[in-house]
């Protein structure tokens, strides 16, 4: 019977030691799917396939006002069948570097420019079986503009007092919306 290492909590068992991985590329890989916003690459790790979908990187900004409230927009995401509050957020595009696409994504959505930006995080989204690496930024003391959204984007702004931000976590199903707003209160506190 396994045995629990002295630093696991009374009643669970720590995780077996897995060693560490031994080599990091698959022994091929082949594209399935070549699509618009992605690729699906087919990759043979020893007796084992992967399938890994290829997506260019992405970002999302929390962005507070000269009044401290954030900006959220309100949209319909097909696949959870439903309008999720969230970030302000895109996929990154061409050569375009991670601050680069934020300022660009959050001034087409919500209308906001300038203030000052620092990195936040970045982070593999869903590491088990797609490669899209998020880059969360904050942008404080940002103006309001004319929003500028692409045509097949129908987006409501929404904004939140920064301090309601931990009362209000509970209507935010949108994980990278809830590690954004997390590490700004982090941050902030």
């Amino acid at each position: 019977m396994p045995t629990r290492r002295a630093n696991a909590p009374k009643g669970h068992r720590a995780a077996p030691d897995c060693g560490t991985l031994r080599r990091l590329k698959p022994d091929t890989s082949r594209t399935v799917y070549d699509g618009r916003l992605f690729d699906v690459t087919l990759e043979r790790w020893g007796e084992h396939e992967r399938e890994i979908v290829e997506h260019p990187g992405a970002v999302a900004v929390v962005a507070v006002d000269r009044e401290g409230m954030v900006a959220l927009v309100r949209q319909r995401r097909e696949a959870a069948r439903k309008e999720l509050l969230e970030l302000p957020a895109g996929t990154l595009e061409g050569e375009e570097q991670p601050l680069e696409s934020a300022r660009r994504e959050l001034a087409e959505e919500t209308g906001l420019t300038g203030g000052t930006w620092r990195e936040l995080a970045a982070f593999y989204t869903t590491p088990g079986f797609c490669r899209e690496r998020m880059h969360l930024f904050a942008a404080e003391g940002v103006e309001h503009g004319s929003a500028s959204p692409e045509a097949d984007e129908e987006l409501e702004l929404v904004r939140w007092p920064v301090h309601d931000i931990a009362d209000r976590l509970g209507e935010i199903e949108d994980a990278k919306t809830l590690a954004g707003l997390l590490l700004y209160l982090r941050e902030t506190v």
